[in-house]
């Protein structure tokens, strides 16, 4: 792809990733958010979250299976998203969920492992997102790729919390579970396959 049509993929990226806003956007102005509205903003939002982390890790992957390059360029855009989304479930939960009343939140954070675990995600993603422009990663060099090796915990940690989060039904964090699990696989399957290339061409040598 040429970079007239990789910008025209990024505007298409952005319709799309507003359009859950957008959606509970129009939901609320029409009151049909459910019985409790602030719960389904939440769920809405961190699932959306971990839908474009998802997406995010997917890049190299498909490089690996494929072949194809381009969709890497994607790969910042994406995870910005991801962040935005994760900022609204935060704030809904900080603002709209406790009122912004500190020490009520302090004690639902501390009392319930699965908001610590959420919460820990999420503090994860501000030091990427924070060095996700171009002067940041010029300035890290080297470091700014370890300290991108972080989306890999953070995955897990979303996964998880979102695991907790369900008391019954499984089914759709299991889902995303499988998803990641799947991810990782391919990643690891070509990283021993690299090694193993490289270490037959050391004894070769």
């Amino acid at each position: 792809m040429n970079k007239q049509q990789i910008l025209y993929v990024k505007v298409a990226v952005w319709v799309l990733a507003l359009l859950p806003l957008v959606r509970l956007i129009w939901l609320g102005f029409n009151d049909n958010l459910g019985a409790n509205p602030i719960e389904f903003v939440e769920h809405s939002t961190g699932t959306w979250a971990l839908v474009f982390l998802l997406i995010t890790l997917s890049m190299t992957p498909i490089r690996q299976l494929t072949g194809l390059v381009w969709q890497i360029q994607l790969r910042r855009l994406l995870g910005l998203f991801m962040f935005f989304y994760a900022c609204l479930h935060i704030t809904t939960y900080v603002w709209l969920d406790f009122a912004l009343m500190w020490d009520e939140l302090l004690i639902d954070v501390t009392k319930h492992p699965r908001i610590l675990v959420g919460f820990a995600a999420f503090l994860l993603t501000i030091p990427l997102a924070a060095t996700s422009n171009s002067y940041m990663i010029k300035r890290l060099k080297t470091n700014w790729k370890k300290l991108h090796q972080l989306v890999y915990l953070i995955a897990i940690l979303a996964v998880v919390h979102f695991l907790m989060l369900v008391k019954k039904d499984l089914t759709e964090p299991i889902y995303y579970a499988i998803a990641l699990v799947l991810l990782f696989g391919i990643r690891l399957y070509y990283k021993f396959q690299t090694n193993s290339k490289a270490m037959l061409k050391a004894k070769a040598m």
